[in-house]
Parts: C-alpha cells; structure tokens; sequence
C-alpha cells in the first residue's frame, strides 16, 4: 500500500500532527481520527481542507495522489451552521 505524509491540523491550529497514512484513507478517516485524537466536540461536523492547495476534500474522496502530495497540510474545520 502507498501512504503519504501530511500534516493534519485543526482550523484554530492548536493542535497539529504530522502524520503518515494509506492513500486508500479517506477525507471521513481522517477527520475521524482528528476527532477522536484530539477529543473534539463529536456533534459538530467538520470539513477537510488541502491547505496546501485551497481544495476542500470530499467525506469519500481518498487521499489520492493529484489531490493530496507529500507535505500538504489537512486543515479540519468546522462546519458552521447559520440559525
């Protein structure tokens, strides 16, 4: 399996990690993981964005190359609700 190294960092960026993942992983994987690694609120939803390339990442979308490179940073943001 390829993996590719990126750096996943919360929209505030108090929290970053520079991790190292399968490609096959998705956009939903890797917010998952932030979620759960950084106790973040659970009923919020959140988006991932390609920092690196001002792309947001679809939930099922993987870390394929051509959308997300070595390097790139993963911004996850939440999503906000207008009322």
């Amino acid at each position: 399996m390829e993996q590719v190294k990126v750096i996943v960092r919360t929209a505030d960026q108090t929290r970053k990690a520079e991790v190292e993942m399968e490609r096959s992983n998705t956009s939903a994987d890797v917010m998952q993981a932030a979620v759960d690694n950084w106790a973040l609120p659970t009923d919020t939803d959140y988006s991932l964005v390609n920092v690196s390339t001002g792309q947001v990442l679809a939930p099922t979308q993987q870390l394929a190359k051509g959308a997300v490179e070595d390097g790139n940073i993963l911004e996850v943001q939440p999503v906000l609700v207008a009322g």
